[in-house]
């Protein structure tokens, strides 16, 4: 591609009123508004100050700016260029959601958080966001994990050193830890049911048995009438959280730490036991029958947590991985080395299926890539609450992508939220009037015009007959 005029003979003017850049807004924002976003705030989140007045409004703005790709408050002002006041009402300016942001109290998060819930049950009974929730055959996974959102600012409130991994290597970072639970079937990408901001030196499971409480409540608002499989990692294998899960009727996958006892229970399966795993990378043997991995997996029993009230006796599935380190040509092992990974659970799936089904734990990884790719690049308030109000709108615009995106098509449905923001939401307009009706003028030739097409039709379809 190259220039077809000489540097000289090209000027640039910002002069243009009528131009938006992100005309995507208006299926997603007609779509937030078919579910009443503002609605659902303003029931649950109750102002005392007068810069958190209109707590719905406020929140859809951010929710909008946050889907057009802002990142940072001072980036919410996109939503004020060109021709954007002739499409939407209630634009504020970013000092006004600063302050608006800043009104937050512990108590204001938490009360936008269960508004973040509803908009969830909502999105879901308006639109396919879950399908293969419902039903006696349904199964719904809840995945809960946390991550370390890194922060510089010495005034940062909360701010502290905790652990993450960068590059595999495990380091202590200074930060801030949101705690985030998802939702999931076989054939929907997750959404997010729940969020906790915590301090940066917060340990992972703090919080988590009341968040997973919370995300299997909000999974079955969603319509998830059939079985709920919670899934974590080690830092969540707690007896705290087995207990939630068992209180609530659900299923449980969780990872768990290594121990004396736990290794002792490991060491007494029978080496006859242990069955390969078809893993990628993973050969058929045809003379013996077998695949030939490097992993294989076998099960017991094992009782967890017997020093606590939290006791529970369960399945012990575990998985083996051989060591991979290369030894020198005349110094190979004796025996093969393995590594063990534990998990606990009261699955009545085959032991093969039950650790794929554990395993497809890292799903959660995509939508913390999501997140950090957009609104969570930053926390970007020195006040903690603030953070909080905004993560949870974080999970509220992801959401509410995630949704318009299965309005769009099956592609868009399990497609990154950057990709719906590229393909749908940033794409220009030239506004103009015509016999009282508002018409947007949009480049001929867009590459995904049918998509845009689709989506903005079906939000502003008119309502079924009854």
């Amino acid at each position: 591609m190259r220039l077809l005029h000489a540097r000289r003979a090209a000027d640039a003017v910002f002069d243009e009123a009528n131009l938006v850049s992100c005309a995507g807004l208006v299926p997603v924002m007609g779509l937030a508004e078919r579910v009443d976003l503002a609605g659902l705030v303003t029931a649950r989140v109750r102002p005392d100050l007068s810069t958190g007045s209109n707590p719905g409004g406020k929140a859809a703005a951010v929710v909008a700016g946050m889907a057009a790709g802002a990142d940072s408050i001072d980036d919410l002002d996109v939503l004020r260029h060109g021709g954007m006041a002739a499409l939407f009402g209630g634009v504020y300016a970013p000092s006004t959601l600063g302050s608006f942001l800043r009104f937050f109290t512990w108590g204001h998060a938490l009360q936008l958080e269960a508004a973040a819930r509803d908009l969830l049950a909502a999105l879901a009974a308006a639109t396919p966001l879950l399908p293969g929730a419902s039903g006696n055959s349904g199964q719904v996974y809840v995945d809960v994990d946390s991550l370390l959102r890194r922060v510089y600012g010495h005034a940062k409130q909360g701010a502290g050193f905790g652990h993450a991994k960068v590059g595999g290597y495990r380091v202590r970072l200074r930060g801030l830890s949101p705690l985030v639970a998802t939702i999931s079937t076989d054939c929907a990408a997750p959404v997010v049911a729940a969020t906790r901001l915590r301090g940066g030196s917060a340990g992972s499971a703090r919080g988590a048995a009341s968040l997973v409480t919370q995300a299997i409540a909000t999974a079955r608002a969603c319509g998830a009438t059939g079985r709920v499989l919670v899934r974590a990692d080690s830092a969540f294998g707690s007896g705290a959280v087995v207990s939630a899960c068992r209180k609530a009727g659900v299923n449980f996958s969780l990872t768990l730490q290594s121990n004396v006892k736990l290794r002792a229970a490991i060491d007494g399966i029978d080496e006859a036991a242990w069955t390969p795993v078809r893993y990628p990378g993973a050969v058929f043997d045809e003379d013996t029958g077998c695949w030939i991995a490097e992993a294989e997996v076998a099960e017991t029993v094992y009782t967890a947590f017997e020093s606590s009230r939290h006791k529970v006796t369960a399945r012990l599935v575990v998985r083996r991985v051989k060591e991979r380190n290369p030894a020198p040509a005349g110094q190979e092992a004796l025996f093969p080395l393995w590594r063990y990974h534990a998990f606990l659970t009261d699955t009545t799936e085959a032991t093969m299926d039950a650790d794929l089904t554990h395993r497809g734990h890292a799903v959660i990884e995509q939508v913390f890539a999501d997140l950090i790719d957009g609104p969570l690049a930053h926390l970007p308030s020195g006040r903690f609450a603030a953070n909080a109000a905004w993560l949870t709108l974080a999970a509220m615009a992801h959401n509410l992508l995630r949704a318009a995106g299965c309005l769009t098509s099956p592609r868009y449905a399990t497609a990154r939220t950057a990709t719906i923001r590229r393909h749908l939401i940033a794409i220009p307009a030239r506004l103009a009037r015509r016999a009282r009706r508002l018409i947007l003028h949009l480049p001929n030739h867009w590459p995904w015009q049918r998509s845009w097409q689709t989506l903005f039709d079906r939000v502003h379809a008119p309502p079924a007959t009854a």
